[in-house]
């Protein structure tokens, strides 16, 4: 008897055993897409990793395969081994990994369905919530969870449906859904009467009585560019062509002269743009260019550490063009979905109809369709997008190109797989023997070090495109300017304020950055000290103004601005700190007449608002844009004079190792916004610590003295580059029970792992969503066996859990906090 193994988008083993049916067993093969039943009812998309034969009985009865849903493999042999690395060095789940590799519309999954049974009767007395349940159904006897939850408004819809199925009132069952819609069009053919020329003819001569028939069919002629009697058209493009109504078509179609008929079209074909030849590399960029080949000859990667504007996207245009001259695929990642609007465009013009682009943002049947393409492909083609971009079904890569590569973006925190999009495309890579090209103005430390020490290939690019010089980056102290009563109740100190006027009145543009977004961190009444904390997190309610809310940025808890104290019914709340909304609020007031952007997670929360602000900006309807670090991303604008950093001490007082690393990279990052044609922009730098180290190296794009002095440091305290970092979370809904335990489990990896494992520590924020949180952290040298210190961490595990040390709280990993 034939049984496989499979891999289902859950948290849960590696794998399960299901057995084949007769009819069945020569057609699976593993990447094959299977429906599974799982649990008592539930149906889920499983992927075959293995299929083997048994003539011995297995120790445990194997539930059947219920169906199989693809004739080909929708997942490579290649995939399969990558999403294995994945969860073996990021320590999870397989079925973690499909979950988020797989686009949603490859995956059918069951909807439980509730069944209103109508020859129900009773003489108990129902509950107000079951009646209201009971009412709902109205006209209609089946209805999903999700619908009955959205007309009942209970709270618990879970609960009156358990308690009317033990009465016999309504029963579920499980609906299959099919989540991928082809996208279709109608189009228009000859019938076989009129495949020939003859016949063809005397229909023409026929239709002279008829002449706007006429004038359809040779439109039709003139439109379809088969060479045989195949000819098809769109009926929608037939329409817009011949300017006749709909009757006309009809007219041809009751003839018997053309048939309608539905094609599948896509999402994803290309518009009819005129392609441009790479621009011409200047000597300073051809040098860089050979050099990277030349690297790439004895190294898999190499790192590209060129300062902003210096011209690195050319460089990998020309890069892209080699792979494709040698039939390869090229993956490009970018860490933030904004900048894919930009590039897109770019790169259009250049390799149209063999670009596409892949995030989260597009929609599933998006997905799904690039998916497909990539699948049934070797063909030289080039991939840009963000992390998710590395699971797609490649065949014949080349090159990965990872730009911005230091961006906290390309880590995914929740859920799992917690994996580095930019670590995980150079191993990605190494399984193609692909080579990868990391690209950035202000590098990760641990990216540099490999390259200085080696272990990468490593080309710098020191000089900005043309005649553009770096902006001059002005330190203002705020907090002098407040003590003196010159930056009373305002967010801008006077040099900004009149750089900002000088560039507006010469038709320059202006960005503002300010890393907090919504209108004030935190509100506090003046009276008592009152200040509205999150119900779920630990941590105060931001106020967002524009629609006079209080929001958690980490569970999305709301509430409604309090008119007054609830502590002591007072009326002076008043707002502390401030966010990009009370920016724009200001800036509103100051410059009454000009057109203000803004571009954070709130404004730009869709792929169209990302698109629309940014060209918006671009071509000059707006004049200023303010934004969190989303600007700091390689965004290119033309004719930015001024940027303004207006609070540079949040970023650097956090109680991070990376903190002043990332401070130093946001800061240059965004500055490089300004000046980026042949004008030296302005930036202004507002800060209440203008003595501290990081502003002066900042101020001097001191990039290599800034990570001199980090190397120190974590030379000296055991972090990266030198040390690898593993962090364990716990969390619990109860604080005590879990600092109990986690000192237990703590003191365990102890008398393995000695003085590398430190805690339990508590987090800056120790509760989110109703959850406690504490941390254990790993200190690991690099010569340490990977392979030792799983196995450590996966005895500790299952020694504690036997012995219920900790059960009742989670635990998970994350290798490489980033």
């Amino acid at each position: 008897m034939k049984y496989v193994n499979v891999v289902l988008p859950l948290p849960l083993e590696d794998n399960f055993t299901y057995s084949l049916p007769p009819a069945l067993e020569n057609n699976v093969i593993p990447g094959c897409r299977v429906l599974i039943n799982f649990g008592k009812r539930k149906f889920y998309t499983a992927i075959v990793i293995r299929v083997f034969e048994s003539d011995q009985p297995l120790t445990f009865t194997a539930k059947e395969v219920f169906a199989l849903l693809d004739t080909s493999p929708v997942v490579t042999d290649r995939q399969l081994q990558f999403w294995r690395w994945i969860s073996d060095y990021y320590i999870c789940k397989l079925g973690d990994v499909y979950k988020a590799a797989v686009p949603s519309g490859l995956k059918l999954e069951s909807e439980t369905m509730v069944l209103r049974k109508d020859d129900f009767e009773t003489e108990e007395t129902l509950r107000p919530s079951e009646l209201t349940l009971l009412d709902s159904f109205s006209n209609d006897s089946l209805l999903s969870i999700s619908e009955l939850q959205k007309r009942t408004h209970l709270r618990n819809v879970f609960a009156a449906v358990i308690s009317l199925i033990n009465r016999g009132a309504v029963e579920i069952t499980e609906n299959i859904k099919e989540r991928f819609i082809p996208k279709t069009e109608t189009f228009v053919r000859l019938t076989e009467s009129f495949h020939d020329d003859v016949s063809l003819n005397q229909l023409i001569d026929e239709l002279k009585r008829a002449p706007k028939q006429e004038a359809v069919l040779l439109k039709f002629l003139e439109l379809s560019e088969a060479p045989d009697f195949t000819r098809e058209v769109s009926k929608k493009e037939l329409l817009q062509v011949t300017g006749c109504t709909p009757a006309v078509i009809n007219g041809l179609l009751k003839r018997g002269v053309m048939e309608c008929y539905q094609k599948e079209i896509g999402r994803i074909h290309s518009e009819g743009i005129r392609l441009q030849e790479a621009n011409a590399l200047t000597e300073v960029q051809e040098k860089a260019l050979n050099e990277i080949q030349k690297q790439f000859r004895e190294k898999n990667v190499c790192l590209l550490h060129g300062v902003a504007s210096s011209g690195k996207t050319e460089i990998y245009i020309h890069l892209i063009q080699d792979a494709f001259a040698k039939g390869k695929q090229v993956l490009y990642l970018l860490p933030e979905i904004a900048i894919t609007t930009q590039i897109t465009e770019r790169l259009e013009k250049l390799f149209n109809g063999k670009m596409f682009v892949y995030h989260s943002k597009m929609t599933d049947n998006e997905r799904v369709e690039i998916w497909n393409k990539m699948l049934h492909t070797s063909d030289s083609l080039l991939i840009l997008g963000v992390r998710s971009s590395i699971f797609l079904p490649f065949h014949n890569l080349g090159l990965v190109v990872v730009d911005e590569e230091q961006e906290t973006s390309f880590k995914q925190q929740d859920p799992a797989p917690r994996y580095h999009a930019r670590d995980a495309a150079i191993v990605l890579a190494s399984m193609f023997s692909a080579k990868t090209l990391l690209g950035s103005a202000t590098p990760s430390i641990e990216s540099y070090y490999n390259a200085i020490s080696g272990k990468y290939g490593f080309v710098e690019l020191s000089e900005r495109f043309g005649i553009c010089h770096s902006p001059e980056i002005t330190v203002v102290d705020i907090k002098e300017l407040r003590r003196k009563k010159i930056m009373k109740d305002t967010l801008f100190s006077p040099q900004l304020v009149d750089s900002m006027r000088e560039a507006l009145d010469h038709g320059e543009k202006v960005i503002l950055f300010q890393n907090r977004r919504g209108f004030a961190p935190m509100i506090e009444c003046a009276d008592c000290g009152w200040i509205p904390r999150c119900d779920n997190c630990d941590v105060s309610l931001t106020y967002h103004k524009f629609s006079d809310r209080l929001v958690c940025h980490y569970c999305g808890h709301v509430e409604q601005m309090p008119k007054v104290c609830p502590s002591c019914s007072g009326t002076n709340l008043r707002t502390m700190g401030f966010g990009t909304e009370k920016v724009e609020e200001e800036i509103h007031a100051l410059f009454p007449d000009v057109t203000v952007g803004r571009l954070d997670v709130d404004a730009a929360h869709t792929r169209t608002a990302y698109e629309r602000i940014i060209a918006d900006f671009d071509k000059g309807k707006t004049q200023i844009l303010i934004g969190t670090q989303m600007l700091s991303k390689g965004l290119d604008f033309n004719n930015v004079h001024v940027v303004g950093i207006l609070n540079a001490d949040n970023m650097m007082n956090f109680p991070d190792f990376r903190a002043n690393e990332r401070a130093f990279q946001l800061m240059v990052q965004v500055s490089g916004r300004a000046g980026r044609r042949d004008k030296q922009g302005v930036v202004i730098l507002q800060t209440s610590d203008p003595e501290h180290p990081l502003i002066d190296k900042i101020q001097r794009f001191a990039y290599k003295e800034m990570v001199a002095s980090q190397l120190e440091e974590r030379r000296l305290f055991h972090y990266p580059p030198y040390y690898h970092l593993m962090m364990v979370v716990l969390k619990s809904h109860e604080m005590n029970p879990l600092r109990d335990k986690a000192r237990i489990y703590a003191d365990c990896l102890r008398t393995k792992l000695g003085d590398r494992v430190f805690g339990p520590i508590a987090p800056v924020v120790s509760r989110v969503q109703s959850l406690y949180i504490l941390h254990v952290i790993l200190k690991l040298e690099a010569s340490l066996s990977y392979k030792v210190v799983r196995k450590v961490l996966d005895d500790t595990y299952s020694q504690l859990s036997q012995s219920s040390a900790i059960n009742g709280i989670q635990i998970y990993y994350d290798v490489d906090p980033y």
